[in-house]
C-alpha cells in the first residue's frame, strides 16, 4: 500500500469521526436542554456573576474582575505560569 493511500485512509477515517462527533453533539443537545434550562433558572435565582472563562488562577477567571498586577506577583518580569494568560490579549488601553 502506498503512503498516499494510507494517508487518504487515515484522513477519511478522521473525517468520518468528525461527522460522528457533530451528530452526537446534536443528539446530546436535545437531551441536555431541560438540564440547561434548570441551571439558567438557578443562576437567575442566585444572582451569580458572569461565566468563568478560566479556572486556574484568580486573575484569569473573569476579565472584568481581574487584578492587573496579580499576574506579576513574583516580580514585574516574571514569566506567565498559567497557559490561559497567553490566550487573552491585553486590554485595549494597554496597547495604545
Amino acid at each position: 500500500m502506498r503512503k498516499a493511500n494510507t494517508a487518504l485512509t487515515i484522513f477519511g477515517l478522521f473525517t468520518i469521526l468528525l461527522i460522528i462527533t457533530f451528530i452526537d453533539a446534536k443528539l446530546g443537545l436535545k437531551t441536555a436542554t431541560p438540564a440547561l434550562e434548570s441551571k439558567r433558572q438557578l443562576i437567575a435565582e442566585l444572582g451569580l456573576t458572569d461565566l468563568a472563562l478560566f479556572t486556574e488562577a484568580r486573575y484569569t477567571r473573569h476579565l472584568s474582575q481581574a487584578d492587573l498586577h496579580t499576574a506579576f506577583q513574583d516580580h514585574p518580569m516574571a514569566i506567565e505560569h498559567f497557559p490561559s494568560g497567553s490566550l487573552i490579549s491585553p486590554p485595549p488601553h494597554l496597547s495604545r
